[in-house]
C-alpha cells in the first residue's frame, strides 16, 4: 500500500497526518525543513515591543506567528494582523487572536496562500506613508515586503525563527531509501523544502537519486512548487490549490 510522505515541519505535520489516517491511509512524517529559534532573539524582542506603533504586521506563515508569540503577551489593540493563509490564521487564533478581538486581513478561502494573494486583501493606498512590519523566517521571498514598498508604507522585516534542511544522517537516509523504493503520495507545502528533498537525494545516490525522486506522485498547493517540480524533472505532480482539504481531496481521486 503507497504511503502518504508529509514533509511539512513536525508541528504542522501531525494534524494533516490525523486527517490522512482517518481516510485509511498510512501517512509517513518526514520533515523537511528544521525550525529552530533565531540564535540571538533581542532583535526581535525589541521589535515586538514597538508593535503599537505599526498600522499592520504581517505573519508569512504558522512558524512566525508561533516564534512571534514566543515573546508576546498579548495583542496590542487597533494593530491589524495580515496572514497568507488559514495556517497562519489558525495560528493566531491559537494564540488568542481572532476576528472577534482584531482585524485580520487572510486570502479568501481556496483562494492560493500566498503573497500575491494578500497583497489583494489589502487596502494599499491606506497603507501609504503608515508603519507595515513583516514577521519571517531567515531568507524566503521579498515580494511582500517590495510591493508594499513600491506602495509607499514604512516597511520594517524581522526574522523570528530559522529553517535548514536537516542533514543526511544514517536513520534519514534509511528512511528515504525505504520510500523511495516504491511508487508513494509525497506532499510538498513549499518549494524550499523539494529542493531540499532534492538535495538530499542527490547526496543518498549521487547517480540516481533524482531519477528516484522523479518516479514519485507530488501532491503541490501551489503552482510556483509545480514549477520547482517541473524543474527537477517530476513529471507527476498535482496541483491542488490552497488548504488542507484539497491535499486530501487529492490523495482520494
Amino acid at each position: 500500500m503507497p504511503e502518504v510522505v508529509i514533509t511539512r515541519p513536525q508541528a504542522q505535520a501531525e494534524p494533516l497526518a490525523r486527517a490522512v489516517a482517518a481516510l485509511g491511509l498510512r501517512p509517513v512524517l518526514l520533515p523537511l525543513l528544521d525550525i529552530a529559534p533565531v540564535e540571538d532573539p533581542a532583535t526581535l524582542r525589541a521589535v515586538l515591543a514597538r508593535l503599537p506603533e505599526f498600522a499592520l504586521v504581517a505573519f508569512v506563515s504558522p512558524n512566525a506567528v508561533d516564534a512571534a508569540f514566543a515573546h508576546l503577551d498579548g495583542w496590542p489593540a487597533g494593530v491589524a494582523a495580515a496572514v497568507v493563509g488559514e495556517g497562519s490564521r489558525l495560528a493566531l487564533a491559537r494564540h488568542g487572536v481572532t476576528d472577534e478581538n482584531a482585524t485580520i486581513h487572510c486570502p479568501a478561502e481556496g483562494e492560493a496562500s500566498d503573497s500575491e494573494h494578500l497583497l489583494a486583501t489589502l487596502d494599499l493606498a491606506a497603507l501609504r506613508g503608515r508603519r507595515v512590519l513583516i514577521v519571517r523566517g531567515d531568507g524566503g521571498r521579498e515580494l511582500l515586503a517590495d510591493s508594499l514598498r513600491a506602495a509607499g508604507a514604512l516597511v520594517e522585516t524581522v526574522t523570528a525563527y530559522r529553517r535548514r534542511v536537516p542533514p543526511l544522517s544514517p536513520p534519514l537516509a534509511e528512511r528515504l531509501n525505504a520510500l523511495l523504493a516504491q511508487p508513494n503520495d509525497w506532499i510538498i507545502t513549499s518549494s524550499e523544502a523539494l529542493r531540499g528533498l532534492a538535495g538530499l537525494v542527490r547526496e543518498l545516490d549521487p547517480d540516481a537519486g533524482l531519477a528516484r525522486l522523479r518516479s514519485q506522485h507530488l501532491i503541490v498547493p501551489h503552482a510556483r512548487i509545480a514549477d520547482t517540480a517541473r524543474e527537477l524533472g517530476c513529471a507527476h505532480v498535482t496541483l491542488t490549490g490552497s488548504g488542507d482539504a484539497r491535499l486530501l481531496a487529492a490523495l482520494q481521486s
